[in-house]
């Protein structure tokens, strides 16, 4: 088994040094966020959970879908990350909460919709945390697992070899989705971006 707090730390650890200038590192994926964020075809009004949020480069385009009624919430738990954001001025797109994804202080069932840029790599115990994402999530809500890169250029970019087990390849990840209580309705994967959309089941 697994210690959860050791996830947590590396996590924090990892995130924490790299807060301060992790825009400015991939100053070109705004487009990529908003193409990904039009593919979610939020609705005016809807609740929006930004899962792992980081410094919060999805919540503008969450606000622009959802509009001034809608709610756009961005979870993170390394706090450099929501200071990050909170320069940025992101906070007044969504409000930015400290939390592990694992364990979200929501209500079931209270959202429309969950965008994840990033996250699955870093999930401690997928399956049960994609559980948790489900959990906060209507019945035919959705959920948005984003990159803006694709994996191989990911990969080559960290310098590693993509390999069979990863957990987003496309066999892995529709029964790993399925698992948690997703459907896995689309699946690209190029040099210009990964994207994995889901329904969540009744």
């Amino acid at each position: 088994m697994r210690n959860m707090s050791d996830d947590h730390t590396h996590v924090q650890e990892f995130f924490g040094a790299r807060a301060a200038d992790w825009d400015s590192r991939f100053p070109d994926d705004g487009p990529a966020y908003a193409a990904a964020v039009a593919d979610l075809q939020l609705r005016e009004g809807d609740r929006v959970l930004d899962a792992g949020c980081g410094t919060g480069r999805a919540l503008t385009p969450l606000r622009a879908a959802v509009g001034p009624s809608g709610v756009v919430v961005g979870a993170d738990l390394t706090p450099a990350m929501l200071q990050a954001a909170e320069r940025a001025g992101r906070h007044r797109d969504g409000q930015l909460l400290l939390a592990d994804v694992a364990v979200l202080p929501l209500r079931s069932r209270s959202l429309d919709a969950v965008f994840a840029a990033g996250l699955i790599a870093h999930l401690p115990d997928p399956e049960e945390n994609l559980r948790e994402l489900a959990r906060v999530v209507r019945p035919g809500g959705t959920l948005a697992l984003f990159h803006p890169i694709g994996r191989a250029a990911l990969a080559a970019r960290q310098g590693r070899q993509i390999t069979p087990d990863d957990l987003r390849a496309k066999p892995n990840l529709r029964p790993l989705l399925a698992g948690s209580g997703w459907r896995m309705t689309s699946y690209v994967d190029e040099d210009a971006r990964f994207l994995a959309l889901a329904v969540r089941e009744g």
